[in-house]
Protein backbone atom coordinates (compact mmCIF):
# COMPACT_ATOMS: atom_id res chain seq x y z
CA UNK A 1 0.00 0.00 0.00
CA UNK A 2 0.95 3.59 -1.28
CA UNK A 3 1.71 6.61 1.27
CA UNK A 4 -1.13 8.70 -1.06
CA UNK A 5 -3.40 5.11 -0.47
CA UNK A 6 -2.91 5.39 3.36
CA UNK A 7 -3.98 9.29 3.53
CA UNK A 8 -6.84 9.14 0.48
CA UNK A 9 -8.53 5.96 1.74
CA UNK A 10 -8.52 4.37 -1.78
CA UNK A 11 -8.10 0.89 -2.47
CA UNK A 12 -4.51 -0.13 -3.12
CA UNK A 13 -3.38 -0.80 -6.76
CA UNK A 14 -2.70 -4.18 -5.91
CA UNK A 15 -6.35 -4.98 -4.19
CA UNK A 16 -7.88 -3.51 -7.62
CA UNK A 17 -6.06 -5.74 -9.51
CA UNK A 18 -6.60 -8.51 -8.04
CA UNK A 19 -10.78 -7.90 -7.66
CA UNK A 20 -10.35 -6.83 -11.16
CA UNK A 21 -8.43 -10.55 -12.75
CA UNK A 22 -11.11 -12.11 -9.73
CA UNK A 23 -14.00 -10.29 -11.62
CA UNK A 24 -12.52 -11.39 -15.58
CA UNK A 25 -12.37 -14.70 -14.26
CA UNK A 26 -15.80 -14.98 -12.90
CA UNK A 27 -17.05 -13.45 -16.28
CA UNK A 28 -14.49 -15.68 -18.34
CA UNK A 29 -16.11 -18.65 -16.67
CA UNK A 30 -19.57 -17.51 -16.93
CA UNK A 31 -18.59 -16.60 -20.78
CA UNK A 32 -17.04 -20.20 -20.75
CA UNK A 33 -19.99 -21.86 -19.61
CA UNK A 34 -22.73 -20.01 -21.66
CA UNK A 35 -20.83 -21.02 -24.78
CA UNK A 36 -20.57 -24.37 -23.85
CA UNK A 37 -24.17 -24.90 -23.10
CA UNK A 38 -24.97 -23.14 -26.34
CA UNK A 39 -23.02 -25.80 -27.82
CA UNK A 40 -25.06 -28.59 -25.96
CA UNK A 41 -28.35 -27.03 -26.96
CA UNK A 42 -27.57 -26.99 -30.71
CA UNK A 43 -26.25 -30.38 -30.97
CA UNK A 44 -29.20 -31.73 -29.11
CA UNK A 45 -31.53 -29.72 -32.02
CA UNK A 46 -29.51 -30.75 -34.56
CA UNK A 47 -30.00 -34.36 -33.01
CA UNK A 48 -34.24 -33.72 -32.78
CA UNK A 49 -33.91 -32.42 -36.52
CA UNK A 50 -31.63 -35.65 -38.41
CA UNK A 51 -33.84 -38.13 -36.44
CA UNK A 52 -36.83 -36.77 -37.80
CA UNK A 53 -35.06 -37.03 -40.99
CA UNK A 54 -33.91 -40.40 -40.49
CA UNK A 55 -37.45 -41.33 -39.56
CA UNK A 56 -38.84 -39.86 -42.89
CA UNK A 57 -36.48 -41.45 -45.00
CA UNK A 58 -36.81 -44.91 -42.74
CA UNK A 59 -40.44 -45.00 -42.84
CA UNK A 60 -40.87 -44.49 -47.13
CA UNK A 61 -38.24 -47.70 -46.97
CA UNK A 62 -40.62 -49.45 -45.03
CA UNK A 63 -43.34 -48.32 -47.26
CA UNK A 64 -41.20 -49.28 -50.33
CA UNK A 65 -40.41 -52.71 -48.95
CA UNK A 66 -44.52 -53.09 -48.97
CA UNK A 67 -44.68 -51.94 -52.02
CA UNK A 68 -42.09 -54.34 -53.53
CA UNK A 69 -43.88 -57.34 -51.59
CA UNK A 70 -47.23 -56.13 -53.88
CA UNK A 71 -44.79 -56.10 -57.03
CA UNK A 72 -43.47 -59.43 -56.33
CA UNK A 73 -47.37 -60.73 -55.67
CA UNK A 74 -48.58 -59.40 -58.84
CA UNK A 75 -45.54 -60.63 -60.70
CA UNK A 76 -46.18 -64.03 -59.47
CA UNK A 77 -49.46 -64.53 -60.86
CA UNK A 78 -47.88 -63.26 -64.49
CA UNK A 79 -49.57 -58.95 -63.38
CA UNK A 80 -52.91 -61.16 -63.04
CA UNK A 81 -54.65 -61.17 -60.03
CA UNK A 82 -58.22 -61.46 -59.42
CA UNK A 83 -59.63 -59.27 -56.50
CA UNK A 84 -60.13 -62.15 -54.08
CA UNK A 85 -56.83 -62.48 -54.53
CA UNK A 86 -55.37 -59.13 -53.77
CA UNK A 87 -57.87 -58.55 -50.39
CA UNK A 88 -55.87 -61.54 -49.03
CA UNK A 89 -52.58 -60.77 -49.68
CA UNK A 90 -53.46 -56.86 -47.98
CA UNK A 91 -54.89 -58.52 -45.31
CA UNK A 92 -52.14 -60.82 -44.82
CA UNK A 93 -49.37 -57.62 -45.17
CA UNK A 94 -51.80 -56.13 -42.15
CA UNK A 95 -50.88 -52.31 -42.97
CA UNK A 96 -53.04 -51.11 -40.31
CA UNK A 97 -50.53 -52.68 -37.89
CA UNK A 98 -47.02 -52.60 -39.61
CA UNK A 99 -47.36 -49.16 -41.89
CA UNK A 100 -48.98 -46.88 -40.02
CA UNK A 101 -49.69 -43.97 -42.26
CA UNK A 102 -50.32 -45.58 -45.29
CA UNK A 103 -53.68 -44.85 -46.54
CA UNK A 104 -53.49 -48.56 -48.23
CA UNK A 105 -52.17 -50.39 -50.51
CA UNK A 106 -53.81 -50.89 -54.46
CA UNK A 107 -52.45 -51.79 -58.20
CA UNK A 108 -52.73 -49.49 -61.04
CA UNK A 109 -52.86 -51.26 -64.49
CA UNK A 110 -51.67 -49.64 -67.61
CA UNK A 111 -54.42 -50.08 -70.55
CA UNK A 112 -54.14 -49.13 -74.52
CA UNK A 113 -57.23 -48.75 -76.77
CA UNK A 114 -56.69 -52.66 -77.71
CA UNK A 115 -56.34 -54.38 -74.17
CA UNK A 116 -59.27 -51.81 -72.63
CA UNK A 117 -62.59 -53.78 -73.38
CA UNK A 118 -60.89 -56.89 -72.04
CA UNK A 119 -59.65 -55.46 -69.28
CA UNK A 120 -63.65 -53.84 -68.06
CA UNK A 121 -65.00 -57.10 -68.88
CA UNK A 122 -62.55 -58.66 -66.44
CA UNK A 123 -63.47 -55.65 -63.87
CA UNK A 124 -66.93 -55.94 -64.26
CA UNK A 125 -67.28 -59.81 -63.45
CA UNK A 126 -65.43 -58.88 -60.35
CA UNK A 127 -67.46 -55.47 -59.64
CA UNK A 128 -70.73 -55.00 -62.46
CA UNK A 129 -70.51 -51.54 -61.56
CA UNK A 130 -67.20 -51.04 -62.70
CA UNK A 131 -66.19 -48.08 -64.60
CA UNK A 132 -63.02 -45.60 -65.66
CA UNK A 133 -63.22 -42.13 -64.94
CA UNK A 134 -62.67 -39.54 -66.09
CA UNK A 135 -62.85 -38.94 -69.40
CA UNK A 136 -59.38 -37.76 -70.90
CA UNK A 137 -57.16 -37.33 -74.48
CA UNK A 138 -54.06 -38.79 -73.26
CA UNK A 139 -53.51 -41.80 -74.95
CA UNK A 140 -52.48 -44.32 -71.87
CA UNK A 141 -55.28 -45.54 -69.43
CA UNK A 142 -54.10 -45.91 -65.71
CA UNK A 143 -57.06 -47.74 -63.53
CA UNK A 144 -56.90 -48.05 -59.83
CA UNK A 145 -58.22 -51.91 -60.35
CA UNK A 146 -57.71 -52.70 -56.47
CA UNK A 147 -57.49 -50.72 -53.05
CA UNK A 148 -57.23 -52.21 -49.54
CA UNK A 149 -58.86 -51.20 -47.86
CA UNK A 150 -61.49 -50.22 -50.23
CA UNK A 151 -63.63 -48.70 -47.23
CA UNK A 152 -62.21 -45.93 -47.10
CA UNK A 153 -60.41 -45.62 -50.20
CA UNK A 154 -64.08 -46.61 -52.75
CA UNK A 155 -63.74 -43.46 -54.18
CA UNK A 156 -60.56 -44.22 -55.60
CA UNK A 157 -61.43 -47.39 -57.10
CA UNK A 158 -61.75 -46.85 -61.40
CA UNK A 159 -60.08 -43.36 -61.16
CA UNK A 160 -57.74 -43.18 -63.72
CA UNK A 161 -54.40 -41.49 -62.56
CA UNK A 162 -53.44 -40.72 -66.05
CA UNK A 163 -55.90 -37.85 -66.25
CA UNK A 164 -53.56 -35.60 -64.18
CA UNK A 165 -50.00 -34.47 -64.73
CA UNK A 166 -48.15 -35.23 -61.63
CA UNK A 167 -50.45 -38.91 -61.30
CA UNK A 168 -49.09 -39.37 -64.32
CA UNK A 169 -45.54 -38.11 -64.50
CA UNK A 170 -44.85 -40.08 -61.75
CA UNK A 171 -46.13 -43.31 -62.77
CA UNK A 172 -44.68 -42.99 -66.38
CA UNK A 173 -41.27 -42.46 -64.54
CA UNK A 174 -41.51 -45.21 -62.55
CA UNK A 175 -42.58 -47.40 -65.19
CA UNK A 176 -38.99 -46.20 -66.98
CA UNK A 177 -36.72 -46.28 -64.53
CA UNK A 178 -37.20 -49.82 -62.62
CA UNK A 179 -37.73 -47.79 -59.66
CA UNK A 180 -39.84 -46.53 -56.73
CA UNK A 181 -41.34 -42.81 -57.42
CA UNK A 182 -44.10 -40.45 -55.48
CA UNK A 183 -45.97 -38.06 -57.10
CA UNK A 184 -45.54 -34.15 -56.73
CA UNK A 185 -48.23 -32.67 -54.47
CA UNK A 186 -51.91 -33.99 -55.30
CA UNK A 187 -55.23 -34.11 -53.55
CA UNK A 188 -56.32 -37.82 -53.24
CA UNK A 189 -60.04 -37.81 -54.58
CA UNK A 190 -61.01 -40.13 -50.89
CA UNK A 191 -59.48 -37.48 -48.66
CA UNK A 192 -62.62 -35.89 -47.83
CA UNK A 193 -60.31 -33.07 -46.08
CA UNK A 194 -58.87 -32.19 -49.44
CA UNK A 195 -55.16 -31.74 -47.41
CA UNK A 196 -51.84 -32.34 -49.53
CA UNK A 197 -50.87 -35.35 -50.38
CA UNK A 198 -49.16 -38.13 -53.00
CA UNK A 199 -48.81 -42.07 -54.39
CA UNK A 200 -46.03 -44.02 -53.89
CA UNK A 201 -45.54 -46.51 -57.19
CA UNK A 202 -43.27 -49.45 -57.51
CA UNK A 203 -43.71 -51.02 -61.15
CA UNK A 204 -44.45 -54.71 -62.14
CA UNK A 205 -43.65 -56.12 -65.76
CA UNK A 206 -44.10 -59.42 -67.45
CA UNK A 207 -41.73 -61.96 -66.87
CA UNK A 208 -39.85 -59.52 -64.28
CA UNK A 209 -38.35 -55.89 -64.38
CA UNK A 210 -36.02 -56.11 -67.88
CA UNK A 211 -32.52 -54.06 -67.61
CA UNK A 212 -32.98 -51.63 -71.15
CA UNK A 213 -35.64 -48.51 -71.12
CA UNK A 214 -37.72 -49.92 -73.94
CA UNK A 215 -38.20 -53.26 -72.55
CA UNK A 216 -39.39 -51.91 -69.53
CA UNK A 217 -41.64 -49.91 -71.69
CA UNK A 218 -42.99 -52.93 -73.55
CA UNK A 219 -43.47 -55.34 -71.00
CA UNK A 220 -44.71 -53.15 -68.34
CA UNK A 221 -48.52 -53.89 -66.59
CA UNK A 222 -48.38 -51.16 -64.34
CA UNK A 223 -47.76 -49.84 -60.60
CA UNK A 224 -48.06 -51.12 -56.95
CA UNK A 225 -49.25 -47.68 -55.45
CA UNK A 226 -49.80 -46.40 -51.59
CA UNK A 227 -51.87 -43.13 -51.40
CA UNK A 228 -50.51 -40.99 -48.69
CA UNK A 229 -51.76 -37.89 -46.86
CA UNK A 230 -49.09 -35.84 -45.88
CA UNK A 231 -50.76 -35.00 -42.62
CA UNK A 232 -51.50 -38.68 -41.27
CA UNK A 233 -47.81 -39.47 -42.66
CA UNK A 234 -46.14 -37.42 -40.33
CA UNK A 235 -48.46 -38.14 -36.89
CA UNK A 236 -47.89 -41.68 -37.81
CA UNK A 237 -44.00 -41.09 -38.00
CA UNK A 238 -44.33 -39.36 -34.59
CA UNK A 239 -46.66 -37.63 -32.84
CA UNK A 240 -46.07 -33.70 -32.23
CA UNK A 241 -46.07 -33.55 -28.67
CA UNK A 242 -43.17 -36.48 -28.22
CA UNK A 243 -41.32 -33.68 -30.44
CA UNK A 244 -39.09 -30.69 -29.17
CA UNK A 245 -38.77 -28.89 -32.86
CA UNK A 246 -41.47 -28.38 -35.42
CA UNK A 247 -41.65 -28.82 -39.40
CA UNK A 248 -42.78 -28.02 -42.15
CA UNK A 249 -42.47 -29.56 -45.94
CA UNK A 250 -42.52 -28.14 -49.01
CA UNK A 251 -42.31 -29.97 -52.70
CA UNK A 252 -41.80 -27.67 -55.93
CA UNK A 253 -42.62 -24.49 -53.67
CA UNK A 254 -45.78 -26.02 -52.58
CA UNK A 255 -46.60 -26.40 -48.93
CA UNK A 256 -47.70 -29.78 -48.18
CA UNK A 257 -47.37 -30.02 -43.91
CA UNK A 258 -47.10 -26.81 -42.00
CA UNK A 259 -46.42 -27.37 -38.29
CA UNK A 260 -45.22 -23.21 -37.92
CA UNK A 261 -48.75 -21.80 -37.52
CA UNK A 262 -49.46 -19.55 -34.99
CA UNK A 263 -52.45 -21.86 -33.80
CA UNK A 264 -50.06 -24.78 -33.24
CA UNK A 265 -49.48 -25.34 -29.18
CA UNK A 266 -46.11 -25.83 -29.45
CA UNK A 267 -45.42 -22.43 -31.88
CA UNK A 268 -42.74 -20.60 -30.85
CA UNK A 269 -42.91 -16.99 -32.80
CA UNK A 270 -38.94 -16.40 -32.48
CA UNK A 271 -37.32 -19.95 -32.25
CA UNK A 272 -34.33 -20.67 -30.77
CA UNK A 273 -32.63 -22.93 -33.85
CA UNK A 274 -33.94 -22.83 -37.46
CA UNK A 275 -32.32 -25.33 -40.51
CA UNK A 276 -33.57 -25.97 -44.28
CA UNK A 277 -32.82 -29.81 -44.90
CA UNK A 278 -33.26 -31.17 -48.21
CA UNK A 279 -34.84 -34.88 -48.91
CA UNK A 280 -34.01 -35.83 -52.23
CA UNK A 281 -35.90 -39.57 -52.56
CA UNK A 282 -38.03 -41.46 -55.11
CA UNK A 283 -37.97 -38.64 -57.93
CA UNK A 284 -38.52 -35.69 -55.73
CA UNK A 285 -36.96 -33.36 -53.96
CA UNK A 286 -38.41 -32.35 -50.59
CA UNK A 287 -37.86 -29.02 -48.32
CA UNK A 288 -37.94 -29.54 -44.83
CA UNK A 289 -37.80 -26.26 -42.68
CA UNK A 290 -37.19 -27.37 -39.03
CA UNK A 291 -37.28 -25.21 -36.03
CA UNK A 292 -37.02 -25.55 -32.40
CA UNK A 293 -40.57 -25.30 -30.73
CA UNK A 294 -41.33 -23.93 -27.05
CA UNK A 295 -40.70 -27.52 -25.75
CA UNK A 296 -37.25 -27.33 -26.56
CA UNK A 297 -36.86 -24.09 -25.30
CA UNK A 298 -38.09 -25.06 -22.06
CA UNK A 299 -36.15 -27.77 -22.03
CA UNK A 300 -33.03 -26.13 -23.22
CA UNK A 301 -32.02 -22.77 -20.96
CA UNK A 302 -28.97 -21.19 -19.58
CA UNK A 303 -29.32 -22.10 -15.98
CA UNK A 304 -25.92 -22.98 -15.09
CA UNK A 305 -24.14 -19.85 -16.90
CA UNK A 306 -26.35 -17.41 -15.06
CA UNK A 307 -25.82 -19.13 -11.57
CA UNK A 308 -21.99 -19.07 -11.70
CA UNK A 309 -22.23 -15.19 -12.87
CA UNK A 310 -24.83 -13.83 -10.05
CA UNK A 311 -22.66 -15.49 -7.58
CA UNK A 312 -19.76 -14.57 -8.69
CA UNK A 313 -20.82 -11.00 -8.54
CA UNK A 314 -22.13 -11.38 -4.98
CA UNK A 315 -18.92 -12.75 -3.66
CA UNK A 316 -16.77 -9.78 -5.67
CA UNK A 317 -18.95 -7.40 -4.33
CA UNK A 318 -18.51 -8.78 -0.61
CA UNK A 319 -14.82 -8.96 -0.98
CA UNK A 320 -14.87 -5.32 -2.81
CA UNK A 321 -16.67 -4.11 0.22
CA UNK A 322 -14.80 -5.52 3.04
CA UNK A 323 -11.38 -4.00 1.10
CA UNK A 324 -13.24 -0.46 0.82
CA UNK A 325 -13.98 -1.10 4.64
CA UNK A 326 -10.34 -1.80 5.18
CA UNK A 327 -8.86 1.49 3.14
CA UNK A 328 -11.31 3.92 5.08
CA UNK A 329 -10.37 2.50 8.60
CA UNK A 330 -6.64 2.44 7.55
CA UNK A 331 -7.13 6.07 6.27
CA UNK A 332 -8.84 6.88 9.85
CA UNK A 333 -6.08 5.53 11.61
CA UNK A 334 -3.46 7.54 9.92
CA UNK A 335 -5.88 10.61 10.38
CA UNK A 336 -5.55 9.86 14.67
CA UNK A 337 -1.84 9.29 13.93
CA UNK A 338 -1.23 12.47 12.33
CA UNK A 339 -2.26 14.23 15.33
CA UNK A 340 0.14 13.25 17.55
CA UNK A 341 1.74 16.11 19.28
CA UNK A 342 5.05 16.71 21.12
CA UNK A 343 3.24 15.56 24.59
CA UNK A 344 4.20 12.51 23.50
CA UNK A 345 1.96 10.59 26.43
CA UNK A 346 -1.03 12.61 26.21
CA UNK A 347 -1.30 11.64 22.24
CA UNK A 348 -0.11 7.99 23.20
CA UNK A 349 -2.88 7.38 25.09
CA UNK A 350 -5.44 9.25 22.43
CA UNK A 351 -4.00 6.57 19.62
CA UNK A 352 -4.46 4.05 21.96
CA UNK A 353 -8.24 4.83 22.48
CA UNK A 354 -8.37 5.39 18.32
CA UNK A 355 -6.72 2.62 17.76
CA UNK A 356 -9.36 0.51 19.96
CA UNK A 357 -12.38 1.95 18.34
CA UNK A 358 -10.61 1.45 15.15
CA UNK A 359 -10.60 -2.28 16.29
CA UNK A 360 -13.49 -2.83 17.36
CA UNK A 361 -14.84 -1.03 14.07
CA UNK A 362 -12.98 -3.92 12.46
CA UNK A 363 -14.50 -6.57 14.24
CA UNK A 364 -18.17 -5.44 14.26
CA UNK A 365 -17.58 -5.00 10.22
CA UNK A 366 -16.26 -8.47 9.63
CA UNK A 367 -18.75 -9.21 12.37
CA UNK A 368 -21.88 -7.35 10.13
CA UNK A 369 -20.94 -9.39 6.98
CA UNK A 370 -21.10 -12.43 8.87
CA UNK A 371 -24.62 -11.82 8.37
CA UNK A 372 -25.43 -11.81 4.52
CA UNK A 373 -23.03 -14.56 4.12
CA UNK A 374 -24.87 -16.68 6.42
CA UNK A 375 -27.71 -15.64 4.55
CA UNK A 376 -26.36 -16.26 1.23
CA UNK A 377 -24.97 -19.79 2.57
CA UNK A 378 -28.48 -20.79 4.07
CA UNK A 379 -30.05 -20.04 0.48
CA UNK A 380 -28.27 -21.85 -1.69
CA UNK A 381 -28.52 -24.88 1.26
CA UNK A 382 -32.26 -24.07 0.85
CA UNK A 383 -31.96 -24.29 -2.87
CA UNK A 384 -30.32 -27.59 -3.15
CA UNK A 385 -33.08 -29.19 -0.60
CA UNK A 386 -35.60 -27.49 -2.88
CA UNK A 387 -34.03 -29.07 -6.30
CA UNK A 388 -33.07 -32.39 -4.21
CA UNK A 389 -35.19 -34.28 -6.31
CA UNK A 390 -34.48 -32.80 -9.46
CA UNK A 391 -30.64 -33.23 -8.72
CA UNK A 392 -30.60 -36.91 -8.24
CA UNK A 393 -32.93 -37.35 -11.04
CA UNK A 394 -31.47 -39.54 -13.54
CA UNK A 395 -32.08 -36.54 -16.96
CA UNK A 396 -30.23 -33.65 -14.35
CA UNK A 397 -27.99 -31.46 -15.63
CA UNK A 398 -24.98 -31.96 -13.37
CA UNK A 399 -23.96 -28.39 -13.50
CA UNK A 400 -26.35 -26.98 -11.50
CA UNK A 401 -25.47 -29.15 -8.26
CA UNK A 402 -21.91 -28.13 -9.16
CA UNK A 403 -22.54 -24.81 -9.45
CA UNK A 404 -24.65 -24.72 -5.99
CA UNK A 405 -21.19 -26.26 -4.63
CA UNK A 406 -19.19 -23.85 -6.12
CA UNK A 407 -21.42 -20.89 -3.99
CA UNK A 408 -21.47 -23.01 -1.12
CA UNK A 409 -17.22 -22.70 -1.07
CA UNK A 410 -16.75 -19.18 -1.88
CA UNK A 411 -19.59 -18.80 1.41
CA UNK A 412 -17.06 -21.12 3.32
CA UNK A 413 -14.02 -19.09 2.12
CA UNK A 414 -15.68 -15.74 2.88
CA UNK A 415 -16.18 -16.71 6.66
CA UNK A 416 -12.64 -17.94 6.60
CA UNK A 417 -11.54 -14.29 5.54
CA UNK A 418 -14.14 -12.76 8.22
CA UNK A 419 -13.19 -15.12 10.97
CA UNK A 420 -9.11 -14.01 10.25
CA UNK A 421 -10.06 -10.10 10.08
CA UNK A 422 -11.69 -10.78 13.71
CA UNK A 423 -8.83 -12.43 15.13
CA UNK A 424 -6.58 -9.99 13.22
CA UNK A 425 -8.41 -7.25 15.29
CA UNK A 426 -8.53 -9.11 18.51
CA UNK A 427 -4.30 -8.70 18.82
CA UNK A 428 -3.04 -7.06 21.93
CA UNK A 429 -6.63 -7.49 24.11
CA UNK A 430 -5.19 -9.75 26.74
CA UNK A 431 -7.85 -11.13 28.75
CA UNK A 432 -7.28 -10.10 33.26
CA UNK A 433 -5.65 -12.59 35.07
CA UNK A 434 -4.45 -15.05 32.51
CA UNK A 435 -2.74 -17.91 33.34
CA UNK A 436 0.49 -18.31 32.77
CA UNK A 437 1.27 -20.63 29.54
CA UNK A 438 2.48 -24.31 29.79
CA UNK A 439 4.66 -24.66 27.06
CA UNK A 440 4.65 -28.45 27.14
CA UNK A 441 1.01 -28.00 27.51
CA UNK A 442 0.84 -25.82 24.78
CA UNK A 443 3.11 -28.69 22.20
CA UNK A 444 0.71 -31.29 23.39
CA UNK A 445 -2.85 -29.21 22.60
CA UNK A 446 -1.09 -28.47 19.34
CA UNK A 447 -0.18 -32.17 18.24
CA UNK A 448 -3.61 -32.84 19.07
CA UNK A 449 -5.00 -30.14 16.80
CA UNK A 450 -3.45 -30.58 13.71
CA UNK A 451 -3.51 -34.39 13.76
CA UNK A 452 0.29 -35.08 14.65
CA UNK A 453 1.79 -37.51 16.05
CA UNK A 454 4.03 -35.95 19.35
CA UNK A 455 7.46 -37.61 17.39
CA UNK A 456 6.50 -34.32 14.81
CA UNK A 457 6.12 -31.65 17.05
CA UNK A 458 9.46 -31.10 19.78
CA UNK A 459 9.99 -28.60 22.06
CA UNK A 460 13.98 -27.63 22.95
CA UNK A 461 13.41 -24.71 25.99
CA UNK A 462 14.59 -24.30 29.23
CA UNK A 463 12.06 -22.17 29.93
CA UNK A 464 8.46 -23.87 30.64
CA UNK A 465 5.85 -20.87 31.53
CA UNK A 466 5.51 -17.52 29.85
CA UNK A 467 3.88 -15.21 31.97
CA UNK A 468 3.75 -12.22 28.93
CA UNK A 469 0.19 -12.59 27.05
CA UNK A 470 0.23 -15.75 27.02
CA UNK A 471 -3.00 -16.04 24.77
CA UNK A 472 -1.33 -13.73 21.65
CA UNK A 473 1.78 -15.91 21.94
CA UNK A 474 -0.46 -19.48 22.11
CA UNK A 475 -1.93 -17.44 18.93
CA UNK A 476 1.32 -17.41 17.33
CA UNK A 477 1.98 -20.70 17.97
CA UNK A 478 -1.10 -21.71 16.23
CA UNK A 479 -0.75 -19.70 13.43
CA UNK A 480 3.02 -20.73 12.58
CA UNK A 481 2.73 -24.56 13.13
CA UNK A 482 -0.82 -24.39 10.79
CA UNK A 483 1.08 -22.70 8.31
CA UNK A 484 3.64 -25.41 8.47
CA UNK A 485 1.16 -28.32 8.26
CA UNK A 486 -0.65 -26.49 5.51
CA UNK A 487 1.81 -26.05 2.96
CA UNK A 488 3.49 -29.51 3.78
CA UNK A 489 3.26 -31.53 0.85
CA UNK A 490 3.81 -35.38 3.21
CA UNK A 491 2.15 -33.86 6.77
CA UNK A 492 3.19 -37.62 8.05
CA UNK A 493 6.82 -36.57 7.17
CA UNK A 494 6.24 -33.55 8.76
CA UNK A 495 8.68 -32.67 11.65
CA UNK A 496 8.22 -28.96 13.98
CA UNK A 497 10.69 -27.96 16.25
CA UNK A 498 9.78 -24.96 18.39
CA UNK A 499 13.10 -23.31 20.30
CA UNK A 500 12.87 -20.83 23.75
CA UNK A 501 16.02 -18.92 24.47
CA UNK A 502 15.97 -16.41 27.42
CA UNK A 503 17.63 -13.43 26.67
CA UNK A 504 17.68 -10.02 29.19
CA UNK A 505 14.18 -8.88 28.98
CA UNK A 506 12.83 -11.02 26.95
CA UNK A 507 12.30 -14.78 25.11
CA UNK A 508 13.38 -15.63 21.71
CA UNK A 509 11.49 -18.37 20.13
CA UNK A 510 12.27 -20.23 17.10
CA UNK A 511 9.63 -22.32 14.81
CA UNK A 512 11.31 -24.62 12.71
CA UNK A 513 9.78 -27.38 9.75
CA UNK A 514 11.29 -29.29 7.21
CA UNK A 515 8.72 -28.60 4.84
CA UNK A 516 9.35 -27.16 0.79
CA UNK A 517 10.76 -23.80 1.78
CA UNK A 518 9.63 -20.14 0.88
CA UNK A 519 11.57 -18.38 -2.13
CA UNK A 520 13.40 -15.44 -1.07
CA UNK A 521 11.97 -13.31 -3.10
CA UNK A 522 8.44 -13.89 -1.59
CA UNK A 523 9.12 -13.67 2.18
CA UNK A 524 8.74 -9.99 2.70
CA UNK A 525 5.27 -9.82 1.66
CA UNK A 526 4.11 -12.64 3.09
CA UNK A 527 3.12 -11.06 6.43
CA UNK A 528 1.02 -8.81 4.35
CA UNK A 529 -2.69 -8.73 5.33
CA UNK A 530 -4.43 -11.46 2.22
CA UNK A 531 -1.06 -12.86 0.82
CA UNK A 532 -0.56 -16.09 0.25
CA UNK A 533 2.02 -18.24 -2.08
CA UNK A 534 -0.63 -20.92 -2.28
CA UNK A 535 -0.51 -23.37 -5.63
CA UNK A 536 -2.73 -24.83 -8.20
CA UNK A 537 -3.25 -28.68 -5.31
CA UNK A 538 -2.91 -26.09 -2.16
CA UNK A 539 -5.36 -26.11 0.40
CA UNK A 540 -7.58 -22.29 0.52
CA UNK A 541 -5.53 -19.67 2.43
CA UNK A 542 -7.09 -16.47 3.87
CA UNK A 543 -3.70 -15.10 3.88
CA UNK A 544 -4.19 -13.47 7.38
CA UNK A 545 -2.18 -16.18 9.73
CA UNK A 546 0.93 -14.43 9.24
CA UNK A 547 0.08 -11.13 9.20
CA UNK A 548 -2.06 -12.19 12.70
CA UNK A 549 1.65 -13.37 13.34
CA UNK A 550 3.45 -10.13 12.73
CA UNK A 551 0.85 -7.68 14.57
CA UNK A 552 0.63 -10.18 17.55
CA UNK A 553 4.46 -9.70 17.71
CA UNK A 554 5.35 -6.26 17.16
CA UNK A 555 2.33 -4.85 19.84
CA UNK A 556 5.08 -6.28 22.10
CA UNK A 557 7.72 -4.68 20.91
CA UNK A 558 9.50 -7.89 18.72
CA UNK A 559 10.36 -8.84 15.65
CA UNK A 560 9.81 -11.30 13.31
CA UNK A 561 12.06 -12.82 11.28
CA UNK A 562 12.61 -15.49 8.61
CA UNK A 563 15.10 -18.14 7.05
CA UNK A 564 14.41 -20.06 4.41
CA UNK A 565 14.76 -21.41 0.98
CA UNK A 566 12.78 -23.41 -1.26
CA UNK A 567 13.37 -27.23 -0.69
CA UNK A 568 15.50 -26.65 2.70
CA UNK A 569 12.25 -25.92 5.31
CA UNK A 570 11.72 -22.88 7.32
CA UNK A 571 12.51 -20.94 10.49
CA UNK A 572 10.22 -18.26 11.91
CA UNK A 573 11.77 -16.06 14.84
CA UNK A 574 10.37 -13.19 17.16
CA UNK A 575 10.75 -11.86 20.90
CA UNK A 576 8.55 -12.08 23.57
CA UNK A 577 8.19 -10.10 26.56
CA UNK A 578 9.22 -12.58 29.78
CA UNK A 579 6.50 -10.86 32.14
CA UNK A 580 3.07 -9.39 30.98
CA UNK A 581 2.41 -5.44 29.70
CA UNK A 582 0.65 -4.11 32.29
CA UNK A 583 3.10 -5.62 35.15
CA UNK A 584 5.58 -3.85 33.33
CA UNK A 585 3.76 -0.75 33.35
CA UNK A 586 3.11 -0.60 36.50
CA UNK A 587 6.92 -1.28 37.29
CA UNK A 588 7.69 1.86 35.06
CA UNK A 589 5.36 4.06 36.96
CA UNK A 590 6.92 3.05 40.29
CA UNK A 591 10.52 3.83 39.17
CA UNK A 592 8.97 7.33 38.21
Amino acid sequence: MGIQDIHTGRIPLLHIVVVTLSMVLTFSAWHFSKTQSEVRIEQRFDSSRDRVVSLIRDRMAKYEDALWAGVAAMESHDGDMTLPQWRMFARNLRIDEKYPGINGIGVIDFLTDQSRESYLDQRRSERPDFEIHPPHDQSIYMPISFIEPEGPNAAAVGLDVAHELNRRTAALASRDTGDAQITGPIVLVQDEGATPGFLFYAPFYRGGAPEQVEDRRARNLGVVYAPFVVRKLLDGLLAKDLRHISISISDAGQTIYDEHLSSENLHDPNPMFQDLVQLDFYGRSWSLDVRSNLAFRENNTYVQPTVILIGGIVIEALILSLLIMMARANRNAVVYADKVTEELRIEQQRLLRSNEELEQFAYAASHDLKTPIRGIGGLTEMIKEDLEDYLTAPDAKPEIAMSLDLILDRVQRMNDLTNGIIEFSKIGTEAEDCCPLQLSEVITSLACDFGLKPRQILLESAVDKVHGDPIGLRRVFENLVGNSVKYHGAVADLRVVITCQEELDSLKFSVTDNGPGIDPKYQERIFSMFQTLRTGDAPESTGIGLAVVKKAVEVHGGEVTLVSDVGKGTAFSFQWPKVRASVLADNTDMAA
